[in-house]
């Protein structure tokens, strides 16, 4: 219930499925540690939000190159 009301189909997808990305994220930070499982979970949205983002684009590669940028600056700054 929210708002003084049960959720509708869309709002109870969207938490659901909010609930089980957060899942994932913890499972891989117990898995790995803070930093590497972060790393690892954001290294994982990415791929997924660039497939998305090619097959919607027609082949457009720009997401998938500045997300993977961002990554490796990220990376660098810990381990670099």
């Amino acid at each position: 219930m929210s708002a003084g009301r049960p959720l509708t189909k869309v709002e109870r997808k969207k938490m659901n499925r909010a609930e089980h990305e957060r899942k994932i994220k913890q499972d891989l930070i117990a898995a790995h540690g803070k930093d590497l499982g972060t790393f690892y979970y954001w290294l994982r949205v990415t791929n997924i939000r660039g497939t998305q983002a090619y097959r919607d684009g027609n082949g457009n590669t720009e997401f998938i190159r500045e997300a993977a940028l961002a990554l490796h600056n990220v990376y660098s700054r810990h381990f670099g």
